[in-house]
């Protein structure tokens, strides 16, 4: 018996051993020896840009230029975010593709971080670019999954919590510090794989600096934090400037800007040409460009056969808008005004569907609007005229580079010319108004900045819904109200109700 036992044993043995050298001559077989098998960090970088940045200028045509009035789209129907009326389904759309590719980023900085692919620059680029979505994230909702969002996979937490808004800010600077030093480094980074600087590690650590301004700017007014963020304002832009470069040209744009080629297609592209004609100009966005004599509408000298650099449809010869949120039952007496062209009414000339600027991330004017307003408010020392001519140049300058009149005559001839003895409201209102124009095609930053600061100052159409009370954030998605219920009751508890009007924390009186 214990002889047919061994027996038996043996044979089990052997056979389970030939499995295993079959199956490890399978695998041997089967592998490619000169390939690894673990993912570069290079391979995250422009899938998860070029994913985001569509989600972002998705959100801006139909909802930030809207509600900012850029644009009208024109009807008669409920959801018109023009008239501050949007439904609660227009909130998963960038939840749940800024989540995706914040797991992009994190697996990025994961591979970039060990073994072969080790690498402090893409460390730093992932890092950055966790911040810049989960800043559009927590400043469109408020509270927002930050700190558990992306261990999941890992951890087994399913239903992260939501941190407040306020540490998920601590959180940020602490990565764009972490960056910036990450950047210091000079690791290489592959051209190929870089959709934005094409390997430009110095341009990196100076979009990085830039946009931790931005975000600095945003909660400097806050009375627990302001005097933090104000002297890390200073810091960067006067006691420090060399620790912390910024962007300091046009040259130093962060855009992806789409060739056409490849994965580089507008996702505008992917819109009907009907329906992206079909949506008027708001008169605030256009009067003010026609009244300037704004190069950007100039055909003659700087436009293509006959468009302009904006390619915009003039009504008779002149740039009629649209009044923005004008009363129900009036849509017929807007339709055919002025336009943004589709791609296929002027092919080969300017058209918004196939303009390569309209992948950007933050510009330069941005930045010179920045430090004008950390003068206005005395936090750093200068001239907060300087800065806002330069502003606007660069703003031309970025859509119109061979533009050759100096700045100081368009201001005179637009009458916007700077004056220091305003009150300081006045000035905010003029440096704002500016800004506007710098953050036109930039994700929802002109949202963002008109809910910090309420400039520039919107005209109130007679047909604005929400009491006339521009929107302070996106409602939670749906989806999460039921696939994380205990987290999000908590957020709502922390933040107030889950309306477009509760304001997120540092909309809040200080």
């Amino acid at each position: 018996m214990n002889n047919t036992i061994k027996k038996i044993s043996f044979a089990f043995l052997a056979l389970s051993i030939s499995l295993q050298a079959c199956d490890k001559g399978f695998i041997d077989l089967n592998t490619d020896p000169v390939k690894t098998t673990h993912a570069y960090p290079s391979q995250f970088m422009a899938n998860a840009f070029l994913n985001a940045i569509t989600a972002n200028m998705s959100r801006n045509r139909s909802f930030t230029n809207e509600l900012m009035q850029v644009t009208v789209s024109i009807g008669e129907g409920d959801g018109k975010v023009f008239r501050y009326d949007f439904r609660p389904s227009w909130s998963s759309y960038l939840w749940d593709q800024h989540y995706k590719q914040l797991m992009n980023f994190n697996d990025m900085y994961l591979a970039a971080s060990e073994g072969i692919g080790l690498n402090r620059s893409y460390q730093g680029v992932a890092l950055l670019g966790q911040s810049w979505l989960f800043s559009i994230l927590t400043d469109t909702y408020g509270d927002v999954p930050y700190s558990k969002a992306l261990i999941g996979r890992d951890s087994l937490i399913l239903e992260p919590q939501f941190d407040k808004q306020r540490d998920i800010y601590t959180g940020m600077f602490e990565k764009f510090e972490e960056a910036n030093q990450l950047f210091k480094a000079g690791d290489a980074l592959e051209a190929s794989s870089d959709p934005i600087f094409s390997g430009d590690v110095l341009k990196w650590r100076k979009f990085s600096n830039s946009m931790y301004l931005r975000l600095l700017l945003r909660i400097a007014h806050k009375t627990e934090v302001g005097p933090n963020a104000i002297n890390k304002i200073k810091e960067i832009l006067e006691d420090n400037p060399n620790e912390y470069p910024i962007m300091s040209s046009n040259a130093d744009v962060a855009v992806l800007r789409w060739t056409g080629q490849g994965a580089y297609v507008s996702p505008f592209m992917g819109t009907r040409a009907q329906d992206f004609r079909a949506t008027s100009l708001a008169s605030f966005f256009i009067d003010h460009l026609r009244d300037w004599n704004d190069p950007r509408l100039n055909i003659p000298e700087y436009g293509i056969s006959g468009v302009n650099r904006l390619g915009i449809a003039p009504v008779s010869g002149n740039y009629i808008g649209v009044e923005s949120g004008y009363a129900a039952g009036n849509a017929e007496d807007y339709t055919k005004l002025s336009y943004f062209y589709s791609y296929d009414q002027n092919a080969g000339v300017n058209s918004l569907q196939t303009e390569p600027l309209t992948g950007m991330l933050m510009n330069y004017a941005e930045v010179e609007f920045i430090k004008a307003e950390a003068i206005i408010r005395g936090w750093i020392s200068g001239s907060a005229e300087i800065h806002y001519k330069s502003g606007i140049e660069n703003n031309i300058k970025l859509w119109i580079p061979n533009w050759a009149l100096p700045v100081q005559d368009y201001l005179t001839n637009a009458d916007i010319q700077w004056d220091d003895n305003k009150t300081v409201a006045q000035k905010m209102q003029s440096l704002h108004l500016q800004k506007y124009y710098a953050l036109f095609m930039v994700d929802m930053q002109q949202w963002f900045e008109h809910r910090r600061t309420g400039y520039p100052i919107l005209p109130k159409g007679p047909g604005l819904k929400n009491n006339g009370e521009m929107p302070a954030r996106m409602v939670y998605p749906v989806i999460v109200q039921s696939s994380n219920p205990n987290s999000y009751k908590e957020a709502v508890a922390n933040q107030g109700a889950d309306l477009i009007n509760t304001k997120v924390w540092w909309q809040k009186p200080e």
